[in-house]
């Protein structure tokens, strides 16, 4: 069963956030499918990748620019894994809880989910996820950003220990 964890934005928009979550997560050998809700979304975080530094280079594609299977980092809106990826980032409304519900969460390694806690639509939904999560007895995790922009983790559940004798 897949971990989720919940990344509550405070400090720094996604823009910003994304791409240093990604360079670790790539230079772990981690493949990564980056969900958004909106195909301009999607557009907006591969101009983003491309420009957030001067002197870095984070390898990335979407389908518009084919070779998706050689991706380490893939955008879509869809819930396909073309590169393989183990860790997935649900990002801009993206639902975490319809990757349950469409059968490949647990494709996974690890689910996160990224929201604006500026916004209170987002951190509702998130609430209704971290919920729903919770009650499904998945292993999550809540991470908050700190005055300095790194991550503090608030919160964590733990599966219930499965009985071995049934």
């Amino acid at each position: 069963m897949s971990e989720v964890w919940f990344y509550h934005l405070v400090r720094q928009p996604l823009d910003k956030v994304l791409p240093a979550l990604l360079e670790k997560a790539a230079a772990r050998g981690l493949r990564i499918v980056v969900q958004c809700s909106a195909p301009e979304r999607v557009e907006a975080l591969d101009a983003a990748l491309w420009t957030y530094r001067e002197d870095s280079f984070l390898p990335h594609g979407t389908a518009r620019d084919g070779d998706a299977e050689l991706q380490p980092v893939y955008l879509t809106t869809g819930d396909e894994n073309p590169n393989g990826a183990t860790m997935r980032i649900f990002a801009d409304g993206a639902r975490a809880d319809d990757a349950v519900a469409s059968g490949f969460a647990d494709d996974y390694e690890r689910l996160i989910l990224m929201f604006d806690g500026n916004d209170e639509v987002a951190l509702a939904d998130a609430r209704a996820q971290w919920r729903f999560f919770k009650e499904a007895d998945y292993k999550l995790s809540y991470w908050q950003q700190n005055e300095n922009g790194g991550w503090e983790k608030k919160a964590e559940h733990k599966p219930a220990a499965k009985d071995a004798s049934t």
